[in-house]
């Protein structure tokens, strides 16, 4: 028998006709002159070799074997509602697969009609959508497409929210007001959700008013911002929290440029009293700002209101030029107008939310790329490994 499989293999060899990639990978194979010199080993090595090709594998060096396993996608599934289809197609670009075929309209009553046209059963889905303005209508489609998914059998189902809405309503701030981001994070579970996926969370308790059966990685979009302002050639730079709650976001922000760039940063911190939501009563600057370049970091910008008092505050404080980088651009009502007349040199956010052309107008408005960070990020679940891994 086991003649008969040896013969088999050599007539299989004998047979082979290789295409010019083996012979050229076969080039620097060295030629034995002397008989005498001849090593076993180099000859079991070579008939392994060759059985191999013979039988269909093929021979390639580490970089491509690693290109080859990032390009294996089997299973993996992305789709997208209407909320941002520009950054899941480039979610879909940095991992090499194509968007799924779904279908996301409106009935002519107005409500939300999903259909899924293509075969998802048995597969890794992973829904891209923020639930930015509309965010009714965007977190309804999401919603419906978990939904949906669930129905069709999907194996697991990874909800990707770049930006996640009603985020800002963590917490009772006074009587008889629901906890609103704790209800979307319930409404999730209940469609039946695996995973998700967000960047920047408004606060990091989020995380936890999803159970423990559905884990939640937050991705940190400062990531991207610091390299852009590591790239720049600031001077005396200061990063400056605009209130209390971000002054460890500020810091993180710090630390990154310290130990990716070899900048030595100094912080300092806007305390603020509102009077009511959305309006700031009082402003006082912690830190020092004179003579420095100043970058307010936070985790978006809505109306503008407060970042526009706070750039004219570290101006009046001596602050050579006044940038901002946000995660999120909300860019509601007249904020594209308060940033246009603002001190700002700079404002730089994501692109987790389409802008406006009016925010496109204002020309101080830079949006930096997240999805190659979200797309490792899809890619590093699919195949198990870790995500911290990711911000080290």
């Amino acid at each position: 028998v086991e003649m008969a499989i040896f013969k088999g293999l050599v007539r299989r060899i004998a047979s082979f006709k290789p295409s010019s990639k083996y012979i050229s990978s076969l080039s620097s194979v060295p030629v034995i002159n002397n008989t005498s010199e001849y090593d076993s080993n180099i000859f079991m090595k070579a008939l392994v070799v060759s059985t191999l090709i013979a039988t269909g594998y093929s021979i390639s060096s580490c970089e491509d074997q690693k290109a080859e396993k990032k390009e294996n996608h089997s299973g993996l599934k992305i789709f997208t509602g209407n909320s941002n289809r520009p950054l899941a197609q480039d979610v879909a670009n940095q991992l090499g697969v194509s968007l799924g075929k779904i279908t996301v309209n409106k009935f002519a009553d107005g409500e939300v009609n999903v259909m899924v046209n293509e075969n998802v059963r048995g597969k890794d889905v992973y829904i891209i959508q923020p639930t930015s303005p509309p965010v009714n209508e965007t977190l309804m489609e999401l919603l419906l497409m978990i939904s949906t998914m669930r129905r069709a059998s999907a194996r697991k189902i990874t909800a990707v929210i770049p930006y996640y809405g009603y985020a800002r309503q963590d917490r009772k701030m006074q009587a008889r007001v629901p906890i609103s981001a704790a209800d979307v994070a319930r409404l999730l579970e209940a469609m039946g959700v695996d995973r998700v996926v967000a960047v920047d969370l408004h606060c990091g308790q989020i995380q936890g008013f999803f159970g423990p059966r559905v884990p939640v990685d937050n991705l940190s979009g400062a990531t991207v911002g610091v390299s852009y302002f590591g790239d720049m050639d600031l001077h005396n730079p200061v990063i400056v929290s605009p209130d209390a709650g971000g002054v460890y976001r500020a810091k993180n922000f710090r630390d990154a440029l310290q130990r990716k760039h070899d900048i030595d940063p100094s912080l300092a911190m806007i305390v603020k009293q509102r009077g009511r939501p959305g309006e700031i009563e009082k402003m006082d600057l912690v830190g020092s700002v004179a003579d420095s370049d100043a970058i307010i970091v936070d985790d978006m910008v809505d109306t503008a209101g407060t970042l526009c008092k706070a750039a004219e505050l570290l101006k009046e404080a001596g602050a050579r030029r006044v940038f901002c980088f946000a995660s999120h651009g909300v860019f509601s009502g007249p904020a594209p107008e308060r940033i246009a007349s603002s001190v700002l040199t700079e404002l730089v956010v994501l692109d987790t939310i389409p802008l406006s052309p009016q925010a496109q107008a204002t020309g101080k408005i830079t949006q930096l790329p997240v999805g190659p960070m979200i797309a490792q990020a899809i890619y590093n679940i699919h195949q198990k490994k870790s995500i911290s891994a990711l911000f080290k």
